[in-house]
């Protein structure tokens, strides 16, 4: 966690803050454009992050989305969050179709990946270890009606 981590906490608990989620997106791509890649907006804030690389399931090119990740052991966990917003991510779906083959990028090394969608036991210990490092997750969670995807990414 870095300097910035709390104000980060704070800002990723504002409640209108998934309207906002394609400006957020678009000014972390420009930030990563700027520095080939070597920083993301989560890299600012202090926090884990991956950027997954997966086939769209519709056109079948490749699509990088920029994500808070959670380093567990030799895996890496995400959320399907959307900030809290009602609708799923696109990635969710894409990686789903995709069976779970993925690549990411973390600390400047691609991986190849395979996602398995976790549930029941295996979903609660991961939320657990989760929520020690993004508490939003809990807000995020009572925000909606959905229930948040979380996905385990192996090292192929």
């Amino acid at each position: 966690m870095g300097l910035l981590t709390p104000i980060a906490r704070r800002v990723g608990a504002i409640r209108w803050l998934p309207n906002y989620l394609p400006k957020i997106v678009w000014t972390d791509k420009q930030l990563q454009k700027l520095t080939r890649s070597r920083v993301t907006l989560l890299d600012v804030a202090g926090l884990p992050n991956v950027n997954l690389t997966v086939k769209g399931r519709k056109s079948g090119l490749e699509r990088t989305t920029p994500l808070l990740c959670v380093p567990d052991r030799n895996t890496w966990l995400l959320a399907g969050s959307n900030f809290g917003g009602p609708k799923e991510p696109l990635w969710v779906m894409n990686l789903r179709a995709a069976g779970g083959e993925a690549v990411i990028q973390y600390q400047r090394e691609r991986i190849p990946v395979i996602a398995t969608e976790l549930d029941g036991a295996d979903r609660a210990v991961a939320w657990q270890t989760m929520l020690d490092v993004w508490p939003n997750y809990r807000l995020y969670e009572e925000r909606m009606t959905r229930v948040i995807p979380v996905f385990r990414l192996t090292r192929i």
